[in-house]
């Protein structure tokens, strides 16, 4: 008797909290602590990262820089916020005696200007004060290994050779009454911004501060457009030299050609030392100073090529590809402290683990793994330990530590634990499908919260874009599923021909075949989704972006199986595509050449051909400052569906890109979305959920 009581109890109670549990919506995803950019101190003690929140009031993401024990929480159980001043504080990098941070932030500097430049605190957080105070700012700030320079980026007048040269050209720029633009040549626009006649520079700086000097002088940017990050430039063990990634290519916006090149630190001529086709990029030196490690791809113009771990010896020259039997791209590695490995993740089947490799070349063998998003590793410098960031598609990314004695990881944060303890997620599925060649499908599936199996539900498949991209265990602030499923439909994610992590052959099926074999591979798996007993086949719809508006496009000529579909960035005309895009290497790729010498493919696979056979109401968004996808492309989507007397709706962003991020627009994003899925696929309320039965006493 006295066993029976606590269990009906526990019981009671556990079911009490499952039915408390508030819908994953959009403003709980605004509500998340965004972790980033974590990095491990050179002593093994402390890990130092970024947390970006979201204001939707101001239309804010401020981002601060934390700290965190590696033994665990702070003194209360929880990280501790080091930076209050300024909206943006990141790239967070050690000094090499573990006592101060290098960072950029936007806080007021000596001359009460609020502009992103480089600053140094002590580890915890005092003492913070500017480094550099430069009209061009500063980004992705590297401290050297020796501690005495700091490498970062600013965009500069390349022909200016001082800062009161850039401020004078700034300031006549800003007062200027003409705001005309003039250009000849290509690349003159890129994702988001018109070119200007700045180019990204590295530059390098003394610790304590003083003269800011030009690493990369010249008309080419540093790190190139394609590649950016901090990640396409570092500097040597030794602290003597700097190597970073530059495509210079005559004409950037037709080729994916990034070379490494290297530098004196101390200033001088850069010597290349790749010379393959394909884009090089991501240099990190070993710890000893013997190799020098970095991605590649083997060739020219394909941005989805393969990404091949390689290991140059720096005193022969000679180079290794660690990866070539390795039919996965890899995705980001570091360095053993001993420098006689390397440890990468890779992209494989929806997951990314961690692994491992000799850097003398072998087998490699998976060290960490599971229904995840693996990232970011770093190990203290005996090698013991390890940290990283994990994710998955029902969980934002947390810290964690390992141990390479084996034993389970133990999370470091927890910022965003018991916010998701009050709302309903769930948990990524998926599922496999024969294509029609009998190639097979993986599709990842969420399902609403408190899912019935004997409930129909109305089902939203979501279709990535790329397309040499992919669904997976990763979490995600645009198209998040959570969202969509917790608004009661089933979502199916497929990962058709054109994705990656399932062979180069896989991705590279799509090329010259847009609308034809990864159609054919959505309409298998939409076949096996609508015999499922609790998907309903009458009430299926169907949303995608950039790539994935493209196939949302297609399908609009091409089926009738959907009842609504949403066209977010979709390609519409493929000829009037190309003439507006920004990178030209990914047209001429996909449609071996231009349109003028190959008129029959752009025509082919053009959703525009198809414009009569339009009958699906369609949900049309785009953003104004879009360069990937001009916004155009979908205002001749919306007008093709209203001259067809098709049901549709436009929704333009004219302070948005290809991506919507500002939090306001990003509510109204979603909430025009599910808006219009629900007009015309409304989710019918599930049974009553069968009370539970409690344990008799007795």
């Amino acid at each position: 008797m006295s066993l029976a009581r606590p269990c009906c109890v526990v019981f009671l109670f556990a079911a009490s909290l499952a039915a408390q549990k508030q819908p994953f919506d959009v403003q709980t995803l605004l509500k998340i602590a965004r972790i980033q950019e974590p990095q491990l101190s050179p002593d093994g003690k402390t890990v130092a990262f970024t947390v970006q929140t979201v204001d939707i009031a101001q239309n804010t993401k401020p981002k601060q820089i934390y700290t965190v024990p590696l033994n665990g929480g702070g003194t209360d159980g929880v990280p501790r916020q080091i930076t209050m001043q300024g909206t943006d504080n990141e790239r967070p990098e050690w000094s090499p005696d573990s006592s101060r941070i290098a960072f950029i932030s936007d806080r007021a500097g000596l001359d009460q200007r609020s502009s992103a430049q480089v600053w140094i605190m002590n580890a915890d957080g005092s003492n913070a004060r500017p480094i550099t105070n430069l009209s061009t700012e500063a980004g992705g700030v590297l401290f050297s290994p020796d501690g005495k320079k700091l490498v970062f980026t600013s965009s500069v007048f390349p022909d200016c050779p001082d800062d009161a040269c850039n401020k004078s050209r700034l300031d006549a720029e800003k007062n200027s009454k003409v705001k005309a633009r003039s250009f000849t040549t290509l690349l003159y626009r890129h994702w988001t911004e018109w070119q200007t006649k700045r180019r990204s520079h590295l530059m390098v700086v003394d610790a304590d501060g003083g003269p800011v000097k030009d690493l990369t002088p010249g008309a080419r940017d540093v790190p190139p457009f394609s590649l950016g990050g901090p990640d396409d430039y570092a500097i040597s063990a030794d602290s003597k030299e700097v190597c970073y990634s530059m495509n210079a290519d005559p004409v950037p916006a037709t080729s994916t050609n990034a070379d490494l090149f290297v530098v004196p630190i101390s200033g001088g001529d850069s010597m290349k030392i790749t010379i393959n086709p394909g884009a090089d990029s991501s240099p990190q030196y070993s710890p000893d100073g013997r190799w020098l490690a970095y991605r590649s791809q083997a060739r020219a113009g394909y941005e989805a090529d393969r990404w091949r771990l390689m290991v140059l010896e720096r005193a022969t020259g000679r180079v290794n590809v660690l990866t070539d039997s390795l039919d996965r791209p890899v995705q980001s590695f570091t360095w053993s402290p001993d420098s006689n490995a390397l440890f990468f993740t890779v992209l494989d089947r929806g997951l990314q683990p961690i692994e491992m490799i000799p850097t003398a070349g072998g087998a490699t063998r998976v060290i960490v793994s599971g229904a995840s998003t693996l990232d970011d590793m770093k190990l203290t410098s005996d090698g013991k330990t390890m940290i990283y960031t994990a994710e998955s598609g029902s969980a934002p990314a947390e810290i964690y530590r390992a141990s390479s004695g084996g034993g389970p990881p133990v999370a470091l944060t927890h910022l965003n634990d018991a916010l998701l303890a009050q709302t309903a997620l769930t948990p990524l599925e998926d599922f496999w499908v024969d294509a029609a060649d009998k190639t097979r499908i993986q599709s990842f599936v969420v399902k609403p919260p408190d899912f019935q199996p004997n409930h129909k539900y109305p089902v939203l498949f979501l279709i990535h874009g790329g397309p040499e991209g992919d669904w997976g265990e990763s979490w995600t602030y645009r198209w998040n599923a959570q969202v969509f499923a917790s608004a009661g439909y089933l979502i199916v994610m497929p990962n058709p021909r054109g994705s990656t992590g399932y062979g180069q052959k896989f991705t590279e099926d799509i090329r010259d075949n847009w609308g034809g074999t990864p159609f054919d591979d959505i309409m298998a798996v939409v076949d096996h989704v609508a015999s499922l007993p609790y998907a309903d086949a009458d009430r299926i719809a169907a949303a995608g972006g950039s790539y994935g508006g493209y196939m949302i496009d297609w399908m609009l000529g091409h089926t009738h199986r959907f009842k609504a579909l949403v066209s977010h960035a979709g390609v519409y005309d493929l000829r009037s595509e190309f003439g507006a895009t920004d990178e030209l290497w990914f047209p001429l790729w996909e449609f071996n050449g231009v349109p003028w010498d190959n008129p029959d493919t752009y025509a082919k696979w053009s959703p525009s051909y198809y414009a009569k056979d339009f009958h699906t109401p369609t949900l049309v968004i785009d953003g104004e400052q879009d360069f990937r996808v001009p916004y155009t492309q979908g205002l001749q989507l919306f007008t093709a569906l209203q001259l067809q007397k098709v049901p549709s709706k436009l929704l333009l962003f004219p302070d948005e890109g290809h991506w919507v991020l500002k939090p306001q627009n990003a509510v109204l994003w979603y909430n025009t979305f599910l808006e219009w899925i629900g007009e015309w696929t409304r989710p019918a309320p599930p049974p009553p959920a069968t009370p539970a039965t409690v344990a008799p006493q007795h």
